[in-house]
């Protein structure tokens, strides 16, 4: 194990590498100068090039990324075009409410979608069955930001109960924190539910066809211990690969949910370097997006042993 999980970081470094040169180069290579949109409507070419030789626009790209990586490496993602300040003292000023909605999202999304998809298993072809694949179908058609503006109508204006925006941060209580991620967080975690759920039942069906359950039920376990005891360890090996990937999507910047309900996340962030073609900005999120996928896809690797003792590394 120890000498698999040195071999699998070891591997990481030419991914790594790869990753960094797509982001550099998409970047680049996406519409519109940053040095004019800073300038303004009525600059002069000379203040423009003027601009674009302060921010070192005009060297060579091959150049441009070796300094960009040298920095990123030693953890300095640049400073904002427009607002001068730190591109990762801006991204840390908005992860927390990324992490509280991909954090909360998916644990809903596990709570609802685990027992949905073994109860629709185990029962195949019931109306439970049918209601559970109804609902994966819908949860995974209907677009988010429309379940987003039905609990805003629902919860918000028409009841009253919840905030329909903003973000209230751990400094001001559970309570409050509570009140402002549940409504964005079913919103987010709905085709998280319905992939889990879903994905859980394929499994499931598979596994209640083995010979191992026959063995089971003929010893006489009751069905709740064959699904805790057998079925659900096997069922795990899928809804990890899926959560994890899933989770790293999150944090990476849910946009959709955060512009819906007006919350100050990663997501916004991003938005907003895009519409100022604030490079350095777009640059750290996607790097540090990146890095989040390696990192979960690393990790999701190393816990299939401990989930399932069949499966050995070498």
């Amino acid at each position: 194990m120890i000498r698999y999980t040195i071999t699998r970081i070891t591997s990481l470094i030419p991914v790594v590498g790869v990753v960094t040169a797509v982001v550099f180069g998409l970047t680049y290579l996406s519409p519109g100068d940053p040095a004019a949109i800073m300038a303004g409507d009525y600059a002069t070419p000379a203040q423009i090039e003027a601009i674009r030789e302060r921010l070192q626009l005009d060297a060579p790209v091959v150049t441009r990324y070796l300094q960009w990586l040298g920095d990123a490496l030693q953890g300095n993602l640049g400073r904002s075009l427009f607002s001068g300040q730190p591109v990762l003292k801006l991204i840390l000023s908005r992860i927390e409410p990324t992490i509280m909605l991909a954090t909360t999202s998916t644990l809903i999304a596990l709570v609802v979608s685990v027992p949905l998809g073994l109860l629709a298993a185990h029962r195949p072809g019931t109306a439970l069955d049918r209601f559970v694949l109804l609902f994966c179908v819908a949860g995974m058609s209907v677009p988010a930001f429309l379940i987003g503006y039905a609990l805003i109508f629902t919860f918000g204006v028409s009841l009253g109960l919840l905030p329909v925006q903003g973000f209230a941060g751990v400094d001001q209580g559970i309570g409050e924190l509570v009140r402002h991620v549940i409504l964005p967080s079913i919103m987010l975690g709905l085709t998280q539910t319905a992939l889990m759920a879903r994905i859980t039942r394929a499994s499931a069906i598979e596994i209640f066809n083995q010979d191992f359950i026959r063995v089971a039920r003929a010893k006489g376990l009751n069905e709740f211990t064959i699904i805790v005891r057998h079925c659900l360890r096997l069922v795990a090996i899928p809804i990890v690969t899926i959560v994890g990937t899933s989770f790293a999507a999150l944090l990476g910047g849910v946009v959709i949910t955060e512009t819906v309900f007006a919350i100050p996340g990663v997501g916004r962030l991003l938005v907003d370097a895009i519409q100022h073609k604030d490079i350095p900005v777009i640059q750290g999120i996607l790097l540090l997006s990146a890095m989040v996928y390696v990192i979960m896809n690393l990790l999701v690797d190393l816990a299939y042993p401990i989930i399932d003792r069949r499966i050995q590394y070498t």
